[in-house]
C-alpha cells in the first residue's frame, strides 16, 4: 500500500499561501513552495496563526513577514560560473558537482522536498531537486564520464520513490505527488544493465511492475471507447495511455499562472486538469496539446493518447519481459512480450497519420489521429515502431521541415509557449538522431548532431553556460516562451551534448 501523501505548502499554510502567491512578492510561483520556516521551532499552524492576528494591522507588510518567517531556496547555479577558457568538457565535467545533491539536503523540516535516500543531481536554476525524466538524458552524460556511482544511485531513489509512493513522481516535491512524467524508468534500468549485467533487470524487477500497475490502473474494467485516470480503452478494444493528474486545483508552483488560465472558463476544474496533465507530460506547454483556438485556454490533453507516452510503455512491457527472461521464466516472458508486441500494433493502427505521413497522437474524443506534426513522432523510430517506409516519410519531414540552422524544432507552430517553434530541447534531438541511426538515415543524423553540438558550443563560449533550450531559428536569440526566464544548468543538455560529442563529430572521422 503507497504511504499517505504528505501535505502540501497551500495545505500547510491556508490563506497565507494565495496571499503570497497572489501578491507577486516573488516573480516566480515557485519560490514559496520551496522555502522553509527560519526559526525550526516555527510550526506552519503557528505561522499561520500570527499571519492571521497581523494580516488586519495598519502597519502590516506581508514581504516583511514572509521575509521574517522563512529562508529562500537556494539555487547553485546562480553564483557558479564557468571557467570558459578551460573549454566546454572541463564545464561539463565540473557541473556534475555543481548540480549533485547530497541525500541530508532533503530533510528540513516542514520542506516541501520529498527526501531521497541517496545522492542525485538536479537541472540546476529553478529546478532545484530531481526530475524523472530529465534524469534518464542526465544519465547519459554520466555514464560517459564515468560516474556509474551516480547512474546507480539515482536509479535506487526512482526506485525508492516507487516503493514509497506506488510511482515516480514529476520531482521530489510534495507539490508533484500528484502526477507521475514520461516513464523513462525503464530506459535507466537498461542503461545501468549495459553497465553491469542483467542481473541488474531483476534487481529493479518489483519496481518495474510496479510502475507498470500504475499506469495502467483501471484497465481491466474498461468498456471500448471510455477511459479511466491514465488509461483508455480504444474503440478496436485495445489499451493506450494517457498523462493524467489526479488534483483539478491550480498548480501551486505556477498558481498565479493557473488562475489566469481558468479565468472566464466554463470547465475550470477540467482546465486545471489539462494543464497539470501536460505539466506530467513535460511538454508543459505547447499547442500540441490545444483546441483548434490554439490558446493555453483551449487545453485539452487529458483528450490524446501521445504517440512518445505509448512507445515507452511499450518499453516498460519489453524491459519487464527481458527481466523475466533472464531469470528462465518463459511463459512470463512471452506474455509481457507479446503485450508489447500488442502496443505496438496499437500506435501503428491509431497513431500513424498516413496523410500527413507522421506518428501524431491519438486523439480520443475525435477517433483519429491528431492533425499537428510534433517531434514526438520520432519516439517509434527510436524505439523501433515504425516501418522503414515509414521512417523515410519522417525523415523526409525532418529534413524538409522541422531541420532549422541549431537543430530540429519541437513543433512547426510560433505560438509563444516554450515546445513549440523556435525552441529545441537536448532530449528530442538525441532521440531524433537515436531513431534516425536506427533505420540507417545516418546522413541526416549526423547533421543533427552537429547542428546542435556548434549551437550548444557557441553559446558556451559566448555565455560560459549550457541552457535549458535552444532558439534553432535564430541562433544568435536566446529560446524564449514559458512560465519563466530561461534556464541555465542544465542537467539533460549537459548529459546529451557529452554522450553526442563522445560518439564523435561525423566531420572528424
Amino acid at each position: 500500500m503507497a504511504a499517505q501523501l504528505p501535505p502540501t505548502p497551500r495545505q500547510l499554510y491556508p490563506g497565507l499561501f494565495e496571499a503570497v502567491q497572489t501578491s507577486q512578492i516573488f516573480p516566480d510561483n515557485k519560490t514559496f513552495v520551496d522555502m522553509v520556516p527560519r526559526s525550526p521551532r516555527d510550526s506552519p499552524a503557528s505561522i499561520v496563526a500570527d499571519y492571521q492576528r497581523q494580516r488586519t494591522q495598519p502597519s502590516f507588510s506581508l514581504a516583511q513577514f514572509v521575509q521574517a518567517r522563512f529562508q529562500l531556496p537556494t539555487t547553485d547555479t546562480t553564483t557558479y560560473r564557468s571557467n570558459v577558457a578551460a573549454g566546454l568538457r572541463a564545464h561539463l565535467d565540473t557541473l556534475w558537482t555543481v548540480l549533485r545533491r547530497q541525500p541530508q539536503d532533503s530533510v528540513s523540516r516542514y520542506s516541501s522536498l520529498l527526501p531521497l535516500p541517496r545522492p542525485y543531481l538536479v537541472p540546476g536554476g529553478r529546478f532545484r531537486e530531481v526530475y524523472y525524466w530529465d534524469s534518464y538524458f542526465t544519465m547519459l552524460g554520466l555514464r560517459e564520464a564515468r560516474r556509474l556511482d551516480l547512474v546507480r544511485s539515482m536509479t535506487d531513489n526512482f526506485a525508492y520513490l516507487i516503493n514509497r509512493y506506488g510511482f515516480i513522481p514529476n520531482g521530489n516535491r510534495t507539490y508533484y505527488l500528484t502526477r507521475s512524467q514520461p516513464p523513462f524508468f525503464a530506459l535507466m534500468v537498461q542503461l545501468l544493465a549495459e553497465e553491469q549485467g542483467d542481473t541488474v533487470l531483476q534487481r529493479y524487477q518489483p519496481q518495474l511492475l510496479r510502475e507498470y500497475a500504475y499506469w495502467m490502473a483501471g484497465a481491466d474494467s474498461l468498456k471500448p471507447g471510455t477511459a479511466t485516470r491514465r488509461v483508455a480503452r480504444v474503440a478496436g478494444g485495445e489499451l493506450l495511455n494517457r498523462y493524467w493528474d489526479d488534483s483539478t486545483l491550480p498548480r501551486e508552483e505556477s498558481y498565479v499562472k493557473d488562475v489566469e488560465a481558468a479565468r472566464g472558463s466554463k470547465r475550470p476544474a477540467q482546465l486545471y486538469r489539462d494543464i497539470r496533465a501536460a505539466a506530467a507530460s513535460g511538454w508543459d506547454f505547447s499547442t500540441r496539446w490545444f483546441g483548434p483556438a490554439g490558446t493555453l485556454a483551449s487545453i485539452r490533453t487529458t483528450e490524446f493518447a501521445p504517440v512518445d507516452l505509448n512507445c515507452l510503455l511499450m518499453t516498460l512491457e519489453q524491459t519487464i519481459a527481458r527481466s523475466y527472461s533472464t531469470q528462465g521464466q518463459r511463459t512470463e516472458a512471452i506474455a509481457w512480450q507479446r503485450k508489447a508486441e500488442q502496443r505496438s500494433k496499437a500506435i501503428q493502427r491509431y497513431c500513424w497519420n498516413e496523410t500527413a505521413g507522421w506518428f501524431t497522437d491519438y486523439d480520443l474524443a475525435q477517433r483519429r489521429p491528431a492533425t499537428i506534426r510534433t517531434m514526438a513522432g520520432v519516439f517509434p523510430l527510436a524505439f523501433g515502431v515504425a516501418t522503414p517506409t515509414q521512417a523515410s516519410r519522417i525523415a523526409k519531414g525532418l529534413n524538409t521541415d522541422f531541420l532549422k540552422a541549431g537543430g530540429l524544432l519541437t513543433t512547426l507552430n510560433r505560438s509563444g509557449q516554450q515546445w513549440d517553434a523556435p525552441n529545441a530541447w537536448a532530449p528530442l534531438q538525441y532521440l531524433a538522431i537515436q531513431g534516425l541511426r536506427r533505420y540507417r538515415q545516418q546522413p541526416l543524423a549526423d547533421t543533427v548532431a552537429i547542428r546542435w553540438i556548434r549551437l550548444n558550443n557557441r553559446v558556451f563560449q559566448q555565455t560560459g553556460k549550457l541552457l535549458e533550450k535552444y532558439n534553432v531559428v535564430d541562433t544568435h536569440l536566446p529560446a524564449g516562451g514559458g512560465e519563466y526566464p530561461l534556464q541555465d544548468g542544465f542537467g539533460w543538455t549537459n548529459g546529451v551534448l557529452l554522450n553526442l560529442l563522445n560518439k564523435k563529430e561525423p566531420e572528424n572521422n
